[in-house]
């Protein structure tokens, strides 16, 4: 079969695509070609938080989906809203990379060493409050650009320290294991779907059964029940929300969750975890684990959490 993939133009987007490209080549022997789009978010340098839209990476990719432009688009899944589109499918999950967030802080050698007041880069509200969360006397400095762009302004701008993905490191091979260090979930849990790509298709059988080829069912489940947590509480890619689902057994599927106010003072969790048997439906139990820590979260007043971070 012949596909249309839609992607960014970035260095680490088109690492994505090219990998999927190669898989859908050699293991499933179809014939691939990447079309480059440019998005809202590529085009502008403002601070995500300020830009005040949802879908900055992915709705002009959707939009050529749509129109049969493409075929099917490759996100980092933590970049997708929740928010259904009639006519479009998050198709295959087939790959995660490592969950975790890197700091990297020049001339430090662990998180605790930084000194007080120190000025932390990084953009996601996420990661900012649950650093002020753990140090509340940490300066949280946006910033903007690539992962390229961010790693030249650790060394040469006045920042102590910056946040990064593991997972886009590993895929461009800049991960320095003498320079960067992988902070644990205990400390900054991820944002949905952060280190998983989500191939995204149009609702065609045939082209379903193409990316089904491609498609790692545990790791499907595991963002669906993430995205369905995020989904329930409506907190949107800009709330401070965290959360990792993930099989700790063939049978254990368990979900863990945060959410906090912008400043990080509050804090509340919740984990859930779901026994599966030969009738584990992976959409419908996904939803349910999801949609059932965001119930638990709600108890403890996520809500009011996420309303107060929307009005700061």
């Amino acid at each position: 079969m012949e596909l249309k993939l839609g992607t960014r133009a970035s260095k680490l987007a088109l690492w994505q695509a090219n990998w999927t490209k190669r898989q859908l080549e050699q293991r499933a022997g179809h014939s691939v070609e990447i079309v480059e789009i440019s998005t809202q978010g590529d085009r502008d340098q403002a601070e995500i938080q300020n830009i005040g839209a949802q879908g900055l990476f992915t709705k002009e990719i959707q939009k050529a989906l749509l129109a049969k432009e493409v075929d099917l688009a490759v996100h980092s899944l933590k970049d997708l809203p929740t928010d259904k589109i009639e006519g479009l499918k998050l198709a295959a999950v087939p790959v995660r990379a490592r969950v975790n967030d890197v700091l990297i802080a020049p001339g430090y050698e662990s998180i605790h060493d930084l000194p007080q007041g120190a000025k932390i880069g990084t953009s996601s509200l996420r990661r900012q409050a649950q650093l002020l969360h753990f140090f509340p006397d940490f300066q949280p400095v946006p910033i903007r650009g690539n992962v390229e762009t961010r790693l030249e302004k650790v060394e040469t701008d006045d920042y102590d320290a910056i946040v990064l993905a593991a997972a886009g490191l590993d895929r461009l091979q800049l991960f320095n294991d003498e320079k960067h260090m992988i902070m644990p979930l205990e400390l900054v849990l991820p944002a949905v779907g952060q280190g998983a790509l989500g191939i995204e298709s149009r609702d065609e059988p045939e082209i379903l059964e193409a990316l089904a080829a491609i498609d790692y069912p545990q790791l499907h489940a595991a963002v669906i029940a993430e995205r369905a947590m995020l989904a329930k509480l409506e907190g949107g890619c800009l709330a401070p929300i965290a959360a990792f689902a993930h099989f700790q057994e063939p049978t254990e599927f368990t979900i863990s969750a945060r959410v906090l106010d912008a400043k990080g003072k509050r804090m509340v969790e919740a984990t859930a975890l779901l026994l599966c048997d030969e009738d584990f439906d992976l959409h419908k139990d996904s939803v349910k684990l999801g949609e059932g820590v965001a119930e638990e979260l709600c108890t403890k007043d996520a809500l009011k959490l996420i309303a107060s971070s929307r009005a700061e």
